[in-house]
């Protein structure tokens, strides 16, 4: 019993003398979202945007909107001079008036032979390549984004194990630079888009049968080896709960830009089939008002006001 009472004691004094920790707040999300439209496009994959078009990606296109959704151009033949065959463009970005591609083969959930790709804003034409690094353990790319203060690419992965828990950095000469731990880990990362100093991701985290919603995720990336993920926002506004696509911010309004797919099973990143009611699968746009935290309030809408433009619902 008495040594009981000294352990307890020399524990007690070792708490008085060592430093209080104290734990650090966890940050939650940066901004509040309001949803204002809706936009139906052709392409099922990525979006990014110039503040005058908006450009979506599809598996094997890329189209060029007005930003009232007017189709201008598209070209559905983009692995025209790539020297490495490819099959599936993920999400895209587009920076000084070209679009940036991380295109690869992709089947049943596994992707390969990576490449950056640089395309034409203009035209949708391909232009050059970038290297891939292989040393990088990435295994597939689902999405791109240029870094506009760091003039660096990231791109993530969809695939999970070792090389979804990465994001993967290089020059704009495609000069690999390193690869930031994601703690936690997102499941089934699509698009990745930098915006105010953070990286912003989507996540296909959600299950389309049981109507789940997916959802955004923040980065603040540092020198660090390893970058802390936070949620950010959940998609339950979807008109019908489905698989998340890539996202980007316009540079004339600062909305956020947000791909949606609804309608298809998909299993592995592959289409199986359609959900009841369907015809075939539907890919829009969402556009949310973006409102810094602790700023002012999105307004609420005056009474009587008009919802925003949705598409209709599909019949049951």
């Amino acid at each position: 019993m008495k040594k009981l009472f000294v352990a307890a004691a020399v524990l007690c004094a070792l708490s008085v003398l060592a430093p209080q920790v104290q734990a650090k707040p966890v940050p939650g999300a940066k901004y509040d979202y309001k949803l204002v439209d809706v936009m139906p496009v052709a392409g099922r994959q990525g979006v990014a945007c110039d503040g005058k078009y908006i450009y979506v990606s599809c598996s094997k296109a890329l189209y060029k909107y007005t930003m009232d959704g007017k189709l201008v151009a598209s070209n559905t033949n983009p692995f025209e001079g790539y020297s490495i065959p490819s099959n599936h463009i993920g999400d895209i970005d587009v920076y000084n008036g070209e679009i940036y591609v991380g295109a690869e083969v992709f089947v049943d959930g596994v992707g390969k032979d990576i490449q950056i790709a640089i395309h034409d804003a203009n035209t949708l034409k391909f232009k050059r390549t970038f290297k891939f690094e292989p040393k990088s353990g990435q295994l597939e790319v689902s999405g791109i984004t240029v870094d506009r203060v760091k003039k660096t690419v990231w791109m993530c992965s969809w695939v999970g194990e070792e090389s979804g828990r990465y994001l993967y950095e290089y020059d704009l000469k495609g000069n690999y630079l390193r690869k930031v731990h994601l703690q936690p880990v997102p499941q089934w990362v699509q698009g990745v888009f930098y915006h105010d100093g953070s990286l912003f991701m989507t996540a296909d985290d959600g299950t389309a049968d049981d109507n789940e919603p997916d959802h955004l995720y923040r980065i603040d990336i540092s020198s660090d080896s390893n970058a802390h993920v936070y949620l950010e926002k959940c998609f339950d506004e979807a008109i019908r709960q489905g698989e998340i696509e890539g996202l980007c911010v316009d540079p004339s309004t600062g909305d956020l830009l947000v791909h949606m797919n609804r309608g298809a099973q998909i299993v592995l990143g592959m289409n199986k089939g359609l959900y009841p009611g369907y015809k075939e699968e539907v890919h829009e746009i969402y556009r949310f008002k973006m409102f810094r935290k602790g700023g002012p309030k999105p307004p609420k809408p005056a009474k009587g006001a008009p919802l925003p433009p949705m598409p209709p619902m599909p019949a049951k």
